[in-house]
């Protein structure tokens, strides 16, 4: 999908006009958006980047590189490996279960010897 196909659907599904759009961005006037979607001017890449935030998408989305709407987070998380559903992978295929327990115990002998320290 081309990037201003991609600007219309975004902008139809959040029910928007292009002139809220336009105003969202700060342009002078709605003719300037409204080139983007037909296809007739791009944005410079401050533009790209707002227009990312304000449909709260991913940059690779917007600029059709990703079919993912949102990037993955690379905030750490805490999980629970006793408790939480978890599907590790490595080298694109899944940990098995027996693979899984081996990590655990290696985990527990590790943090027992931090612990001793």
């Amino acid at each position: 999908m081309k990037f201003n196909e991609r600007l219309t659907r975004l902008r139809e599904e959040k029910g928007w006009s292009k002139t809220y759009v336009a105003h969202a961005l700060n342009l002078a006037n709605m003719q300037t958006y409204a080139n983007y979607e037909y296809g007739k001017r791009e944005p410079d890449f401050n533009t790209v980047k707002q227009l990312a935030d304000l449909f709260e998408v991913s940059l690779d989305y917007l600029l059709g590189k990703s079919d993912r709407k949102k990037a993955p987070s690379n905030d750490p998380k805490e999980v629970d490996l006793d408790s939480d559903p978890v599907i590790l992978s490595y080298n694109g295929k899944p940990v098995s279960d027996e693979d899984m327990e081996i990590i655990k115990a290696i985990l527990a002998r590790h943090q027992k010897k931090e612990g001793q320290r």
